[in-house]
């Protein structure tokens, strides 16, 4: 039986259609940068757009051909934004890397994508001129500044200058229609084991995202809202936001390198910042810094806390100190990023603070396109009953089915479904509220039973002399791993290992308080900013608990 047809339209989902979009019914709304220059550059929507057509024919005069990768080394600015659409748009491929990596690393994930051309911020030209030797597949090194501050002299052969490539063109140049399943970008992983991976995602999975994280229960961006991405563009595409920003007409404000607390303050003030998003080490710096000084925030209304675990003190001291709903997500860059955000139901807004809060700590349900599922280790489901703990897999149009250049298939068939693993293991209440206990190679085993090093990190930091604290497994010869609580005490503050561990009593089970606590100035962090888990295991490996 043949299927009745709609008669609709046929439109390939393409990303340029957010700026063309954006340029036309948001056309004089802002986006304000902090240049790495220093200064604070403004533009329109309308100029962007402008711009990026005339760097698509600047990527195309420098021979760049559809499939093409276009690296960038580069904070949030607005040189940033337009190359996102100028190679996405023109059916290149926008290659973001992390610059906080290893020079080893950065230069492995240039080869491994074959980047033909790579754009660069001021910052890290010395980085670039040192592993340059290194990158065969760079055809042309761009630096994105304008003619006043390139450098008179650089080892970099034929370097070029980014606002002169834009600037001598004419902007003639109408965005291409393509399949919507091309590759639009590709984001690597962190590669916390091995060398990193690279996730390739399509204008289609890119299109889909947007929409679905800027609904009320995700994001909720609007046309209101003056967003600023804290999120570096480097990291799974700032969330998205840049593309969820054009979509609803946002005003954005970019900040740059500079994401210390004070500079952060100022543009949230001045620009009269209402939303923003980022990893919870940089709100401990601005947290920090607003109350050393005794400020405020005026018009700064919500934020979403990713990228690892928001401490339950953070969520507290914004929401209840600042008037900062906190949205509390889940996602990884094989999801583009996103999977689930602590958004209440219509059934809770009845409960009382402490109920509301402990589903605000989840890591919350997921958005529509995205599902997932707890497994055993038989790959058998279990119950959603917020207790039965398992492995946690997904999917959905903004998934991965594979990563780039690799043959095997990290794929799991469920009832003869793909899944996605994604290494962390969770539990899901009746609600569909789902709570990382832990990734699974961070798991604490003692005696047989898990011990989740979340939960101990998020009672540790609710110490007032805490600033930050990670939980690891240290040998036993009894019970095999036991938990070694490793901790950064804020400046100034006196705390005792003994302290410490009797805050633990009547929080926890008594089994599950950690045996140790090491003091250190410093605790590692991954270039996204997650806790090195694997380094703090290298560094205690040896250590002899107590008794």
């Amino acid at each position: 039986m043949a299927h009745l047809m709609g008669q609709m339209m046929e439109m390939p989902l393409m990303i340029s259609s957010l700026i063309k979009h954006a340029a036309r019914h948001s056309a004089d709304t802002e986006i304000v940068s902090k240049r790495t220059e220093g200064d604070i550059h403004r533009y329109t929507y309308k100029d962007c757009e402008l711009r990026a057509r005339k760097l698509a024919q600047a990527f195309a005069r420098l021979g760049c051909e559809a499939g093409d990768r276009v690296g960038t080394l580069a904070w949030n600015g607005y040189r940033h934004l337009e190359i996102y659409y100028a190679a996405s748009g023109s059916a290149l491929v926008c290659h973001t890397i992390n610059p906080r990596l290893f020079p080893e690393q950065i230069v492995w994930i240039v080869e491994d994508a074959k980047d033909r051309v790579l754009c660069f911020d001021l910052t890290f030209l010395p980085l670039v001129e040192k592993i340059a030797p290194m990158l065969k597949s760079v055809k042309h090194f761009v630096l994105m500044t304008d003619r006043a501050h390139m450098p008179a002299a650089s080892s970099l052969k034929g370097l070029l200058c980014y606002d002169e490539l834009v600037e001598a063109e004419n902007g003639n140049y109408a965005w291409p229609e393509f399949d919507e399943s091309t590759a639009s970008s590709i984001c690597y992983t962190s590669g916390t084991t091995g060398n990193p991976k690279g996730a390739v995602y399509s204008h289609r999975s890119t299109l889909l995202h947007a929409y679905a994280s800027a609904l009320p229960d995700a994001l909720g961006c609007s046309a209101a809202d003056t967003i600023l991405p804290v999120v570096p563009m480097f990291h799974v595409n700032a969330w998205g936001l840049p593309y969820s920003a054009a979509l609803v007409g946002a005003k954005l404000v970019m900040p740059g390198p500079h994401l210390d607390g004070k500079s952060l303050h100022e543009l949230f003030e001045n620009e009269k910042v209402t939303f923003s998003a980022g990893v919870p080490t940089v709100w401990l710096g601005l947290i920090n810094y607003v109350k050393q000084n005794d400020l405020k925030f005026s018009t700064f209304k919500r934020t979403v806390i990713g990228g690892s675990a928001c401490p339950p003190s953070m969520l507290r001291t914004l929401q209840d100190e600042f008037g900062v709903e906190v949205i509390h997500a889940w996602g990884m860059t094989e999801m583009s990023p996103l999977g689930t955000l602590a958004k209440l139901k219509g059934k809770h807004v009845s409960l009382s603070k402490e109920a509301k809060e402990r589903l605000q700590f989840t890591q919350g349900r997921v958005v529509y396109g995205v599902d997932m599922l707890i497994l055993d280790d038989d790959n058998k489901p279990l119950p959603w009953d917020g207790k039965a703990s398992g492995n946690l897999v997904v999917r959905g149009p903004w998934v991965i089915a594979s990563y780039f250049q690799r043959d095997e298939s990290p794929l799991v068939k469920v009832d003869g479904l793909d899944w996605f693993p994604t290494g962390d293991v969770a539990t899901i209440d009746a609600d569909g509220f789902m709570q990382i206990t832990d990734r699974s190679k961070d798991v604490i085993k003692s005696g047989g039973e898990w011990i989740s090093s979340i939960d101990l990190e998020n009672i540790a930091m609710a110490h007032p002399a805490v600033h930050e604290a990670a939980a690891i497994a240290c040998r036993h010869p009894k019970w095999d791993e036991r938990p070694l609580l490793v901790v950064v005490k804020k400046p100034g503050a006196e705390l005792s290992r003994e302290e410490l561990l009797g805050f633990f009593e009547g929080r926890i089970a008594k089994w599950q308080i950690p045996d140790d606590v090491a003091f250190v100035s410093e605790i590692p962090h991954t270039a996204t900013g997650k806790i090195q888990k694997l380094k703090l295991r290298e560094t205690f490996k040896d250590h002899q608990l107590p008794g």
